[in-house]
Parts: structure tokens; sequence; C-alpha cells
């Protein structure tokens, strides 16, 4: 028979849990007619009764698993399409893509139908728990158990994941806090578990699945929504920093670097023989050296870049240049500290006066809007299903996607400013601000607004340039 001739009929079966109905493009030809299925065969037991009328057509599936929930199922549905004398054509299998299957070819996608019969059942086990907010399965991450339908607090060990929190906001250290665990707890993890534990969104009291979904609120966290807000605006601040300097003790750390040699400047540490008073200095950790501080010798203002530097460093001529050159000189750490505080305070309120800024507050309460319209909705699917308009299934899958949807919209929430950049500029433009804080909550607030601090020299004088992130 020549298939352009014949009626061409197609089949799809979606699950409404699982995925949504296909498009039509998938069959790849022209079609006479479409049967679509969700979640039961109605359709497919129609496609049956068409085929009455019409022997000869081919019938186009994406998968023999689509013809039932069991084997017996599709091999009924197959013995029903044989006596028909309809041609079935199964594009994702490969024996098939182009071939009529007949009762016999069965026995060889046997397994293969199994498997995926098997795999179906699971995933739709799965999809009817995430609708319904339930943990997914496997082992409670670590401060948490299993309770009945939701995870539930751990007494023995959710105080240490507490306190590793409160360690890593305190000091802004990842590495920190995990040897902070080991000495104090003895609980021994690695630096790749404590970045989970700082951005997974269990211990924020959210479930996410394995498709990205995240439902709020679905159990009791042990991180509340603001530390968790502070944590995120941690970590995206640190990834901008040297590993080691993103929780220096000392707030300059990781910020300065000199003008001349475009070297960065580490903090050192000096003491005197038996006494205890120290002394800070701020000297560039790779500089190569510069003609008495003035114009920028002439190799290396062809190579300010580091990695450039190093390459020439290799080359015996350039090195003994190089020695011929002053070394830029380190300059007293409280000195450039004074320095940068008179200078934020006098540069930040003009620098955030010329800029434009959108409408913090207007861009919250729209978002806000969104998630209580959504809420409303929520609070009237109870009186649909009384009603009977909706049903239970379909009522649950509703929640679900507004849960979700409200999750969304919470995220973009979270990764906004908390406040006014101009209100913020006017409160941190007095010195005595500055010198109130101690080191860790200056390196914060240094690393809120501040990229880098350039040291521009000149002969033996220098003055400290800011460049702010904004």
């Amino acid at each position: 028979m020549n298939p352009d001739l014949e009626p061409v009929l197609a089949y799809s079966y979606s699950e409404p849990l699982l995925e949504s109905p296909p498009d039509m493009e998938i069959w790849g030809r022209s079609i006479d007619r479409s049967y679509q299925d969700l979640g039961d065969r109605h359709q497919l037991h129609q496609l049956l009764q068409d085929c009455r009328t019409r022997p000869g057509a081919y019938v186009l599936v994406r998968q023999l698993a689509e013809l039932g929930d069991s084997v017996s199922d599709v091999s009924d549905r197959l013995s029903e399409l044989e006596a028909l004398h309809i041609h079935l054509i199964v594009l994702d299998e490969k024996m098939g893509s182009e071939e009529w299957l007949k009762r016999s070819d069965l026995l060889k996608l046997l397994q293969v139908l199994q498997n995926s019969q098997h795999s179906q059942i699971l995933r739709r086990g799965h999809a009817r728990n995430r609708i319904k907010a339930l943990p997914p399965p496997g082992k409670a991450p670590y401060g948490y158990r299993r309770g009945k339908d939701r995870y539930a607090l751990d007494r023995s060990t959710a105080p240490i994941v507490k306190d590793f929190f409160e360690h890593f906001l305190l000091y802004g250290s990842l590495r920190g806090s995990v040897r902070y665990l080991q000495k104090k707890y003895s609980k021994k993890i690695s630096v790749s578990t404590g970045k989970r534990w700082l951005t997974s969104t269990v211990y924020r009291g959210d479930l996410v699945y394995h498709n990205g979904d995240v439902v709020q609120d679905t159990h009791t966290p042990i991180l509340s929504r603001d530390e968790a807000a502070q944590i995120d605006r941690l970590i995206r601040r640190n990834r901008r920093m040297p590993p080691r300097a993103a929780s220096a003790p000392r707030s300059l750390s990781g910020l300065v670097i000199c003008g001349t040699c475009q070297s960065p400047m580490k903090v050192s540490r000096v003491t005197t023989p038996r006494r205890k008073q120290e002394y800070l200095y701020l000297r560039p950790v790779a500089c190569l050296g510069s003609a008495e501080h003035s114009p920028i010798h002439p190799e290396l203002s062809k190579n300010s870049e580091l990695s450039k530097n190093a390459e020439l460093s290799k080359n015996a001529e350039f090195k003994n240049k190089c020695k011929k050159l002053s070394k830029c000189k380190a300059i007293a750490y409280a000195q450039i500290l004074d320095c940068t505080i008179q200078q934020i305070c006098r540069e930040l309120p003009l620098a955030v006066a010329g800029m434009t800024m959108p409408d913090m507050e207007g861009i919250k309460q729209g978002i806000m809007a969104q998630v209580t319209a959504k809420q409303a909705i929520i609070e009237q699917l109870p009186e649909l299903v009384t009603n009977g308009i909706l049903d239970r299934e379909t009522a649950d899958l509703r929640l679900y996607k507004l849960r979700t949807e409200m999750a969304t919209l919470q995220a973009q929430l979270a990764r906004l400013p908390p406040i006014s950049l101009k209100a913020i500029a006017q409160a941190v433009s007095i010195p005595q601000f500055w010198l109130d804080l101690s080191e860790s909550e200056r390196r914060f607030y240094f690393r809120e607004f501040i990229q880098q601090i350039q040291i521009l020299r000149q002969g033996e004088a220098w003055q400290v340039k800011l460049v702010f992130i904004f």
C-alpha cells in the first residue's frame, strides 16, 4: 500500500503531571487527523473506532508505551490494530521509525517497553508527591529528619547548621566556617558541601525538585529570609574578590591596587622584638619596579597586566632591567584607611546623586502585588472544589503552579537591594560612622560600594582614587 494514498492518523498520550501535549510538527509529515489524550485514553478508543471504518490507514505514535499503562494493555492494542489491518509506525523506536510493526515485533521491544512503563509509574508517583509538596525521595538533608509529610528539624544537628550560617554571616569566610565546624563540633565537611549548605533552598524552608521547581514554606526553616538574602549577597560579592582576600580580617584586603605597577596590594604585619605593638602596611604583591615612580617603564607600560609581566620576567634581559628599577614602596595601612574613609564620605553622595536610579520601591510594590494576587487565587481553590467547578487533582495541580510562581517572585524580591541606595549613601557619608565600625563591619560596607581602591603615586607622594561598583 502507498502511504501517500492512505489516510495518516497520529496518536499521542501525555501525562499532565509530567509534560504538555506535543506540537503537531513532531510528526514530520502532514496528518489527516490527530488524536491526543491527557491522563486518560478516551481518544485512543475513538481512534480504534474510526479505524474500523478506514482500513489500511497508517497510525503514527511516538512510543509503544503510549498505547497503554501495562505491557498487556499495549499487546491488546497491537492485536486490535493488526486485526483491523492498520499499519503502526513508531517514531522513537530503533526498529520502526519507518517500518510497520506486527505483533511478532513486540518480543524484541518487550524489555524496552517494560522499562519505559516502570519509569513512567515512578515518574507519575514522584509528580503526585511533588504537587502535594512532599519531600523528594532520599535521605533528609543534614539538620533535618524525615517526618510523615515534611522535613522536621533534627534537634541534635540543626544547631550545628545554624551555627555554620551565623559564622559565615559574621566573617564571610566559607573555608573559615568549615574549619569552625570541625574545631567546635568535630563535624568535618568539605568546602563544596559548605557551599551547597549556603545555597540550599531546604535550609530556607523550601523544597526544590529535579525539574528546578521551587515550592516555598514547606517545612520549618533553619535560615530566615533576611539571613538567606544576606548570604546570597555575600556570595555574589565574594566572587569578585581573590579567594584569600574574600574573608581576610582587614577591611581593605582585596580592594587596593597600586596604580603604578598595577599590582594588587596585600596587608603586611610588622612587629617589634619583645614588644606587643604591631604595624600594618600595604605593599604590592608582584611589583616589577618603576623608574622613580614617575612615568612607567616603556616595557612595563605595554604589559601592565600581571600575567604579561610574568611572561616578560622569564626573559633574562628584562630581569636585569627590572633590577635597576626601584620597587613601589609600602604605605602605612592606617593612612590609606583614613584617606579611603574621607574619600568615600566626599565622593559617594555625589556619585549616587548623578546616577539614574530605578524606582526600587515601585518595583517591590509591583512584585508584592503579583504575590498577593496569586495568594488570593490560592484561597479561592477550596471553594471551587467544593462547588464542583474543579476536581481535586486539577486544583492540586493549579495550587502547585501558583506556589512555584510565587517562589519565583519571592526570589526576584530577595535579589533587590534592601533599601534605597540614595538613602544609605547619605547615612554613610559621615566619617564617624566608619570609625565606629569594627574591621569586619567596615569590610562589609566597603565591599558594598567600592570595586577598587587605586593608589596613584607621584614621586614620594600618593593619593587615593576610588572606583565604585555602580
